[in-house]
């Protein structure tokens, strides 16, 4: 990754009365811009270092997702929380016209030059059961006992669920303890080799109640999307001419390989790069070399 730099810009931009999302910008100001898109974990001040500084002005912004990439341009029919609206509104407000996107959910799709996406992740049913009900548990049971631990034994057949009433229960304390459970399991799953570092962030209440419960809105309510939709012929169609680099590791569980072997069955243009000796985090090593390389492929484009 390329070494730490400051930001020359920054501000909030306003999606509704009550709401404000943060951006960045720093690198190059005449570099050809690309917006770095993150979920409910933030952006963090090393993003930038995927970017080469002298070519990219480099746009981050925290997005209202899940953390996961999703490989769609999010039709506004369904998206009640507005995310296309949002990152147009974006666009327009910095005046770029064309952009290269890093991460995930993007704008419209004619504006964007290039796709660079890491760990693939549709919302599929089947996804979901696999991290938060069964499946990824045969792996760390340990870490599954204190995930579940908050849980009533009666009511750990829909963990998700389970889930949604603690991290909106009126009690403070049982929020807190939900919400650094649920988000101290991701963090102990996201990397191949578990980074104490990692875990401890799921011990911070604002972290991981805003980390939990941004999370679980958009799993109980299905991402607001038909099961599927993101892998249909009719979404990929609409993609399908940008330049797309798909990097995934090999032992990710947060967002299994075989979601992006699957988007790579209905979108064979795209790059898939399986990484063989790395999890979930962009961080590892492994993926974070193929992410620059990706980010350096496009930077001319």
């Amino acid at each position: 990754m390329y070494p730490p730099i400051e930001p020359f810009a920054h501000g909030n931009l306003k999606v509704s009365d009550k709401h404000n999302l943060y951006y960045e910008i720093s690198g190059n100001k005449e570099g050809t811009p690309v917006v770095f898109l993150h979920g409910g974990g933030g952006t963090d001040p090393t993003d930038r270092g995927f970017f080469n500084p002298e070519k990219y002005k480099i746009i981050l912004f925290d997005q209202r997702g899940s953390g996961k990439s999703t490989p769609s341009a999010s039709l506004e029919e369904n998206t009640t929380w507005d995310l296309v609206k949002d990152i147009e509104k974006l666009r327009i407000q910095l005046g770029v016209e064309k952009w290269h996107v890093f991460g995930g959910s993007w704008g419209h799709p004619d504006r964007v030059k290039s796709l660079v996406l890491r760990g693939i992740f549709t919302l599929r049913k089947s996804e979901l059961k696999f991290f938060y009900q069964e499946g990824a548990s045969h792996l760390f049971p340990e870490a599954w006992e204190e995930y579940i631990a908050p849980i009533p034994e009666s009511d750990r057949h829909d963990m998700i669920l389970a889930y949604h009433s603690q991290l909106n229960s009126i009690d403070e304390t049982i929020r807190n303890r939900a919400a650094k459970a649920w988000s101290k399991w991701e963090m102990v799953t996201s990397k191949l080799h578990v980074d104490p570092e990692n875990i401890e962030r799921a011990s911070d209440d604002k972290f991981a109640t805003a980390f939990a419960r941004i999370e679980n809105h958009y799993f109980i309510n299905d991402g607001f999307m038909r099961e599927g939709q993101l892998l249909e012929k009719q979404e990929i169609d609409k993609i399908r001419h940008i330049p797309t680099i798909v990097v995934q590791g090999r032992y990710d569980v947060v967002c299994p390989t075989t979601t992006a072997y699957a988007l790579k069955k209905v979108f064979p243009e795209l790059t898939l790069q399986i990484v063989p000796d790395a999890g979930h985090s962009s961080r590892e090593p492994g993926i974070a070399k193929l992410l620059v390389e990706a980010t350096n492929k496009f930077a001319d484009l």
